[in-house]
């Protein structure tokens, strides 16, 4: 026996996601009331230079009330595809377009109330651009040595879940070409 929704009503659709209360049984019988954000989904990207740094940028969070580093990443507009996403935010957020990319892998930030799947990419032989931010976004592109970035994340500088693990898949997957 699976899950069964007995209600379900939007309680706020917003610009990105919708606030959606259900009234579930579980298999085991119980039934419980629950809240949960349907969210588009998201492309972050890991974009290497060609000097082998990687971009990150230092992006103010207002729910957070300060500015954290990120890779780039972004919602995922409409019909768009992952990558396509993953192609525009890079150019929009750092200014760079790349000539190669690759599908690291997708994560699942906070399942246990939102069902958003962040896609998460690597960027290779980048070339400078035009930057071109949306009215929200304050941010500054930084590219760093990998070593360093381990050092942030190794001193809590970097906590923000989809580059902790975004830095991990590119990582695993370059070591496997050595």
């Amino acid at each position: 026996m699976g899950i069964k929704v007995n209600r379900q009503a939007v309680i706020h659709t917003g610009r990105v996601f919708k606030l959606i209360s259900e009234n579930i049984t579980m298999p085991n019988g119980n039934v419980t009331d629950i809240e949960l954000i349907q969210h588009p989904g998201a492309a972050s990207i890991v974009a290497i230079d060609r000097t082998n740094r990687i971009i990150l940028i230092k992006q103010y969070r207002h729910a957070l009330g300060s500015f954290i580093w990120e890779i780039p990443a972004g919602t995922i507009d409409g019909r768009e595809t992952p990558l396509a996403c993953a192609r525009r935010e890079l150019a929009e957020e750092t200014g760079y377009q790349a000539d190669s990319w690759l599908k690291l892998g997708e994560i699942t930030p906070v399942p246990g109330y939102s069902d958003e799947r962040i896609h998460i990419f690597l960027a290779a032989s980048l070339q400078p651009g035009f930057q071109k931010l949306d009215s929200d976004e304050l941010l500054d592109v930084c590219p760093y040595p990998v070593n360093h970035i381990l050092k942030m994340i190794e001193k809590g500088e970097i906590q923000d879940a989809k580059t902790i693990i975004g830095i991990q898949f590119a990582l695993q997957y370059l070591s496997q070409l050595r």
